[in-house]
């Protein structure tokens, strides 16, 4: 059979794979918790004045484009997960429905895309945590606050670095105990946003939305080193700030009703937060003018700090250090997985796919928090962001027409969700997630393209002789 065409079997059980399998420890309350808890972080906290400052006020109509894109692409996730309850998510979806090696490109760009954004929240974690520190007297000097190519520059960013760490090291635990302790973090971020709102909705001033769209729509470049305004400019930034209910999809394996638990996980995570995001940006747009929060690496503590609240403010501050964790730990158990699955699947050293008595993927959760923490610590916030975007638009892409392959090829199969008007949805989800694409920065399209590059000379080199299916 042919490496290009061979095909993971849409029927295989995981419990065929001997000792290389995961428990079936999580309920629908777990995986909404971490849907949530992905989804819910560095996107609201960090990057609602990261989009702000691209697109002005009509940065709302960015998160609204975000989030339908996101939806489209939820409903086929929804489909595929609960149609193929196994680790690995696009990836797996991929490889069942248009073959090995697109299954391969697939589970590189995931790699890619979970490794970033636990460095993309680590250095949004640590800007909210400096905030804390400074406003306590107990600030760490600048050379240890920020990575050498941050705004302002550093030497290395300590706290970064730290909290990948540590995240790493809870994620060892048992994945039962951390998915327990995410529960927790997650009811605690939610209210500290409630609070934000309740007191900002009061000061709100309409005339903060005029010009609304000061950039205009349409992404365009404004300098040599492509740096892009517009609406859709700042929809492919805070993307980053919808997804994360794929996480879900990577925990298929370990949920313990897959039908019922990753449907609830899934679509209702992504409405929630969806709901969440549009009430906290038209507060914080409204309460102060989008150009003087938007530079700032706090800027919801900003606001209220600036509005007459400081004591709350450092609670929000409080509670970003305390609850942003939460996302660091969705996207490194998703990266784990991710890893587990390819491993499992011969496409990368069968050895990394071990678990220990707890369940935990110990040497793919490792691997994932050094790099994780390397990255952070060097890199500046928005650039790593939209390196993660481009991953993560390759994976809806591949699901959605994974989607719609199976549906033509394998109607027979049994789906305890069906996506809603597959015919449009998927289209719909491919479309928006190619035209975001394009909006990002073109050294950041340039990146995913060579990360991919490199990706295909290590599955010729490897993947392609030591895969399970070889020689079938």
């Amino acid at each position: 059979m042919s490496f290009v065409t061979r095909r993971k079997p849409v029927e295989a059980e995981a419990r065929s794979h001997g000792s290389h399998h995961l428990k079936q420890t999580l309920g629908w309350p777990h995986l909404v918790a971490l849907g949530v808890g992905a989804i819910i972080g560095t996107g609201i906290y960090t990057l609602i004045g990261v989009g702000a400052g691209q697109a002005g006020p009509a940065v709302i109509l960015s998160f609204a484009i975000a989030g339908g894109v996101c939806a489209f692409a939820a409903l086929c996730y929804a489909e595929m997960a609960t149609l193929m309850p196994q680790a690995g998510s696009a990836y797996t979806y991929s490889y069942a429905g248009m073959g090995e090696l697109v299954g391969w490109i697939i589970g590189w760009s995931l790699i890619l895309e979970y490794t970033v954004v636990c460095s993309t929240v680590a250095v949004g974690w640590s800007g909210y945590a400096q905030g804390f520190l400074v406003s306590h007297g107990w600030g760490l000097p600048q050379a240890l606050a920020a990575g050498p190519w941050g705004e302002p520059a550093g030497l290395v960013n300590l706290p970064a670095i730290f909290i990948t760490l540590a995240v790493t090291g809870l994620l060892l635990i048992g994945t039962h105990e951390s998915a327990t302790v995410n529960f927790w973090l997650v009811i605690f971020k939610v209210v500290a946003l409630a609070a934000f709102v309740a007191l900002t909705l009061p000061q709100f001033d309409a005339s903060h939305f005029r010009p609304f769209m000061p950039y205009g729509f349409s992404a365009h470049e404004i300098d040599a080193q492509g740096t892009k305004t517009g609406v859709m400019a700042a929809a492919a930034v805070i993307f980053f700030a919808f997804y994360g209910f794929d996480a879900i999809s990577t925990a298929a394996e370990e949920a313990k009703n897959p039908s019922r638990d990753l449907t609830i996980g899934i679509v209702g995570s992504m409405l929630a937060c969806a709901a969440i995001y549009m009430l906290v940006a038209a507060a914080a747009l409204g309460a102060m003018p989008f150009d003087v929060f938007a530079k700032s690496p706090e800027p919801l503590a900003f606001i209220l700090r600036e509005t007459g609240y400081p004591t709350v403010a450092v609670l929000i501050a409080a509670a970003a250090v305390i609850a942003l964790p939460t996302v660091i730990m969705a996207f490194m158990f998703g990266q784990s997985r991710v890893f587990f699955a390819m491993s499992r699947d011969g496409l990368l050293p069968r050895g990394l796919s071990a678990v220990n008595p707890r369940g935990v993927p110990v040497a793919v959760t490792l691997l994932t928090g050094i790099c994780a923490a390397a990255m952070a610590g060097f890199l500046p916030l928005k650039f790593i962001a939209e390196v993660a975007n481009a991953g993560t638009l390759a994976a809806f892409i591949a699901t959605a027409i994974a989607m719609m392959v199976l549906r033509r090829q394998r109607p027979e199969l049994d789906r305890p969700f069906r996506t809603p008007l597959w015919w449009l949805v998927g289209p719909a989800a491919i479309g928006g997630c190619l035209y975001l694409f394009s909006s990002l920065a073109g050294i950041t399209q340039v990146m995913f393209f060579v990360w991919n590059g490199v990706g295909l000379v290590v599955y010729l080199a490897y993947g392609r002789t030591k895969s399970r299916l070889a020689g079938a």
